[in-house]
């Protein structure tokens, strides 16, 4: 885990860690609203508008610490790209939401391995506190 800095973010400081955060989501809408969240928390987000863009960020760009990943894709879908992470990073924390039949598709997705879900029309109230969360583990 990276060490805590103290950031201004719209005019007020906070403790951020300096996590870098990769969001992958093909609406678009969606993607802006989520890195858009993120950044204002004081996160480094990084965006993918695809499972296979995701997958390939992943496996070139420096180390994420955590993957917010949207479950109804074309493919790879977002359980495809779980499978992989999974089985390439095995420590990647992974927040999978969906707003698509959320609850038995994000109950699918617990039992593939991801760190944690949540219902895509709660992450605008909910993404930042569950992030906070999800990163301050061990």
């Amino acid at each position: 885990m990276r060490s805590a800095q103290k950031r201004t973010c719209a005019s007020r400081t906070t403790e951020v860690a300096g996590y870098r955060i990769l969001v992958v989501d093909d609406d678009p809408q969606a993607l802006k609203l989520l890195s858009r969240i993120l950044a204002r928390g004081g996160y480094e987000v990084h965006t993918a508008e695809s499972g296979r863009r995701g997958l390939d960020l992943l496996e070139t760009a420096e180390p994420f610490d955590l993957l917010v990943l949207d479950l109804n894709m074309p493919a790879p879908d977002g359980f495809d790209v779980l499978k992989q992470v999974r089985a390439t990073q095995p420590g990647l924390r992974t927040l999978v939401i969906s707003g698509f039949m959320g609850g038995a598709l994000l109950a699918a997705a617990e039992l593939l391995g991801a760190t944690a879900t949540l219902n895509k029309a709660d992450a605008p109230r909910l993404l930042l506190s569950l992030v906070g969360q999800l990163l301050q583990r061990r």
